[in-house]
């Protein structure tokens, strides 16, 4: 049994909480702008499907910075919140979530997106000729039917949250105790003499922390497919 020390502890239970943060507060942004690309046209959509992908694309650092830019206690939101609600993201665990969320978005997108197209429009239309209300067939529908896809999508930006290192290092920089998540601390060991162990050490438990993201969001997939299917 692998004894964790305290300051291993403390790297593991900050990477979790921000991960799982960052995931669960884009979720509802997700499954909004997933339903609007998989459902809506407009002007400017493959504008907006570039923006929301866009993270994929940027070096993290870079959008790292950008966050700096516009968050920073001298940023124009950032200051903003300082000021008038005495908040800010900047050198803050909540801004390493802020950072995660936004990296590990257009995977999430993705996932709720194509699990909404693959739904058959008619089974919402006759909903609708039976008197349903938009948000009615939405709900009891379009979000049942689409679980699966959520899941994934909201385990991959789990799992890309706990990796996240360039966007965290540039915005919050790696505080321990407060922003250095496993990824920091692995890149920290790294620099220090006789630092290896203890960065194979937090290497492995975080391989251990994705399979384990990962093998629990298949069994209840599996699940849920197969109460789909007795249905």
């Amino acid at each position: 049994m692998i004894n964790f020390t305290d300051e291993e502890i403390t790297v593991i239970l900050i990477s979790l909480k921000i991960a799982s943060i960052a995931s669960i507060f884009s979720l509802p942004f997700g499954i909004f702008t997933g339903f609007i690309l998989a459902r809506k046209s407009f002007p400017l959509k493959k504008l907006l499907v570039s923006l929301v992908n866009l993270p994929l694309i940027l070096p993290p650092v870079v959008t790292g910075y950008l966050l700096l830019i516009f968050f920073g206690k001298n940023g124009y939101a950032g200051k903003f919140l300082l000021q008038h609600f005495d908040f800010t993201f900047a050198f803050k665990w909540t801004g390493a979530a802020l950072a995660c969320a936004i990296m590990g978005f257009p995977l999430m997108v993705r996932s709720i997106k194509l699990a909404i197209e693959m739904i058959d429009k008619k089974i919402e239309d006759a909903a609708r000729t039976l008197g349903a209300t938009p948000l009615k067939v939405f709900f009891t529908i379009t979000l049942p039917i689409a679980l699966p896809g959520i899941i994934v999508g909201t385990t991959l930006s789990f799992a890309r949250s706990l990796g996240e290192f360039g966007a965290t290092i540039t915005f919050v920089s790696n505080i321990p105790g407060e922003t250095q998540t496993i990824s920091a601390a692995i890149y920290t060991f790294l620099q220090i003499p006789n630092g290896e162990a203890m960065a194979l050490r937090l290497t492995f438990i975080s391989i251990v922390i994705s399979i384990l993201a990962i093998l629990i969001s298949e069994i209840i997939l599996e699940k849920l497919l197969k109460t789909n299917r007795k249905r």
